[in-house]
């Protein structure tokens, strides 16, 4: 069998549209693991030793089980307890939840870089702990950081195909759909392949130029 171009610009558009929903996917559930990652952060560093514990206890079950699991579990065997979801909600929290505790690592990380002088300056001039938080430690802790976050957007952009095993339409779903109704795969397959090419190199650049930029910034203002 032969690459056959009439039929790969005939399903090309049809896979190009998926595009729109897979982004979106994936910003949803970026969007739920930079906030859940950042609840995880500081329920790992509270002085209430139950609470770390559990954060602790909770961040390493989650990265040590695959998110492949997490998804089957979420959407399969919740409705058993009486929790039911839309597989795209099912998909967008699993994905954002697995990923918060990676994002979480990256918050702490920023945060342990704070100097402590910071935080006595806080107390001096009697600051809350929200207003510390807020005003002073975050801001500061959160720019050094930003590539490395958004090296977790790339990954977690990867990951969409999984939602496909819950019937969530991706890329992969419907080149397989494609697939099963022309009986052929070559096409559909490598044109998937080249998006996910274009889509994650380009923004493997844009993430290069902003952690450049952000080294720059850092310079500046030491």
């Amino acid at each position: 069998m032969s690459w056959d171009w009439e039929f790969a610009i005939e399903i090309f558009p049809e896979l190009f549209n998926v595009i729109w929903l897979v982004i979106g996917i994936t910003f949803a559930a970026y969007a739920v693991a930079l906030i859940f990652g950042l609840v995880l952060t500081f329920g790992r560093r509270s002085k209430y030793k139950p609470l770390a514990l559990v954060t602790y206890g909770f961040i390493e079950f989650v990265r040590s089980t695959p998110p492949l699991v997490q998804l089957f579990f979420v959407y399969f065997a919740l409705p058993q307890l009486g929790i039911t979801m839309d597989k795209y909600v099912a998909g967008i929290l699993t994905l954002g939840i697995h990923y918060s505790t990676y994002v979480s690592e990256v918050y702490r990380s920023g945060i342990e870089s704070i100097p402590k002088g910071q935080w006595e300056a806080s107390r001096a001039l009697n600051f809350s702990k929200t207003q510390t938080w807020f005003r002073v430690i975050l801001p500061q802790s959160i720019p050094p950081v930003i590539p490395m976050l958004g090296n977790y957007l790339l990954v977690l952009f990867k990951e969409t195909p999984l939602l496909g095993a819950i019937g969530v339409l991706e890329f992969l779903t419907r080149a397989k759909n494609i697939g099963s109704a022309s009986f052929s795969y070559l096409e559909p397959f490598t044109i998937v392949g080249l998006l996910f090419l274009v889509l994650s190199y380009s923004s493997s650049i844009m993430i290069q130029k902003l952690e450049k930029k952000m080294k720059k910034v850092h310079v500046r203002t030491n």
